[in-house]
């Protein structure tokens, strides 16, 4: 196959990948604590044999978190939080502890709060919050405390990756990291709040839009291309 075809399919290839992400994004444009992601790109430069000129291909070779403060709404619920500023909450999950900035929690029977798939909210030392049930004011103080009718009774957990780049979706809100997390000192909890995603819907589309011009681009290019070969196999073989 001639290298342009290959060149050219690499590209396609990635702005593939960047046009589903770029549709994540606009599907969870309402989801809260969403992060949006974008794909980065590579470039690779082989060498040719003889006096050709070198050979360059774009691979897509991760996805970047976009980590930028979403807008706070205030629900007035007594276990929804928003973190203003870095960092993130520490759930409990079967495929280990993730992070998360979906901050809408409810306690469950045994009175530990938990995310709405369930997980367990973890505090500082990785331990799961419990909240008495019996208790009539819960207060969550800005860095964190939660206080039963004037009591304190346990703290929520910020934390932040060691390695910004490390952080893997998990899946809906959650992330993984494949380096450590360590503890945020001094972040800001507010009570009866939750974050919004953080995809502006107007750049999104825009992006879509550049993407999928691109692509038709490449397409149009992979065509005369098959066409050229298909016209120089026909003169050859006459």
């Amino acid at each position: 196959m001639d290298n342009a075809i290959y060149t050219t399919l690499t590209r396609q290839s990635g702005l593939m990948r960047e046009m589903r992400n770029v549709a994540n994004n606009i599907a969870n444009i309402s989801t809260t604590g969403f992060r949006k992601e974008g794909v980065i790109f590579a470039e690779h430069v082989a060498a040719l044999d003889g006096a050709e000129p070198s050979l360059s291909m774009a691979h897509a070779s991760g996805r970047l978190v976009n980590l930028a403060q979403g807008p706070l709404t205030q629900t007035g619920a007594t276990f929804d939080l928003a973190i203003e500023g870095d960092g993130f909450f520490q759930l409990e999950t079967p495929q280990g502890n993730q992070l998360t900035r979906a901050g809408s929690f409810t306690p469950s029977q045994e009175g530990e709060l938990v995310s709405p798939e369930g997980h367990r909210l973890l505090d500082l030392g990785g331990a799961p919050i419990f909240v008495p049930t019996d208790a009539r004011r819960v207060a969550v103080a800005q860095d964190g405390t939660i206080s039963a009718d004037g009591t304190p009774v346990a703290q929520v957990g910020l934390f932040v990756p060691t390695d910004p780049n490390s952080l893997i979706h998990s899946g809906g809100t959650r992330f993984s990291t494949e380096g450590g997390i360590e503890p945020l000192e001094n972040g800001t909890i507010l009570q009866g709040f939750v974050e919004e995603s953080n995809v502006d819907p107007v750049s999104e589309i825009a992006r879509m839009i550049e993407v999928q011009r691109a692509y038709e681009m490449g397409q149009a290019f992979l065509d005369r291309e098959d066409q050229r070969i298909r016209n120089t196999i026909s003169t050859l073989t006459r």
